[in-house]
């Protein structure tokens, strides 16, 4: 058991990971701790490293990312995270949390775009991914703009429409 405490992490190793991530921010915490966000998050969550504790005690969150045991909150203690796993881990949350990830994750498939129609077939709209935005087009007129492709999901539905 010594010899794997000895091949921990300490905490500023693991804070010279998380930090050599320019994409999140340090934010200092109580305690010593730190907490480090992704303000480029397309998701409600912005905290990626949570309470990293000067032990070397934390967590980062990995909600629905295969691979990683999350708890209820979608964190995953990182107390026994070897240098290459934690760096991993933080790169698929990054991931997981951006644009293209939170688009390719409300996608079933990850297009760029999906057809639906009226049940009768007469009508039919097209939802595609542009800038990190979700357009609603019936032909080459647009019909809407949503934030998210399940609000414009959610519209479609509330209009009658159906998956093609």
């Amino acid at each position: 058991m010594e010899l794997k405490k000895s091949l921990l992490l300490d905490y500023n190793q693991k804070l010279s990971i998380f930090e050599s991530f320019p994409e999140l921010e340090r934010k200092s915490v109580s305690l010593g701790r730190v907490n480090f966000q992704y303000p480029g998050s397309a998701a409600n969550k912005k905290t990626v490293v949570y309470h990293l504790h000067p032990n070397g005690n934390g967590y980062v969150y990995a909600k629905d990312i295969e691979g990683y045991e999350a708890d209820s909150k979608g964190m995953v203690n990182i107390r026994a995270f070897s240098g290459e796993e934690l760096h991993t881990l933080v790169k698929k949350t990054i991931f997981a949390l951006s644009p293209e990830g939170v688009y390719k994750k409300e996608t079933a498939d990850g297009n760029d775009h999906e057809q639906w129609v009226t049940p009768s077939g007469r009508q039919e709209l097209e939802i595609i991914y542009d800038n990190e935005l979700w357009n609603v087009y019936a032909g080459d007129e647009l019909d809407g703009t949503f934030r998210s492709y399940k609000e414009a999901a959610e519209y479609l539905v509330e209009e009658g429409f159906v998956k093609k």
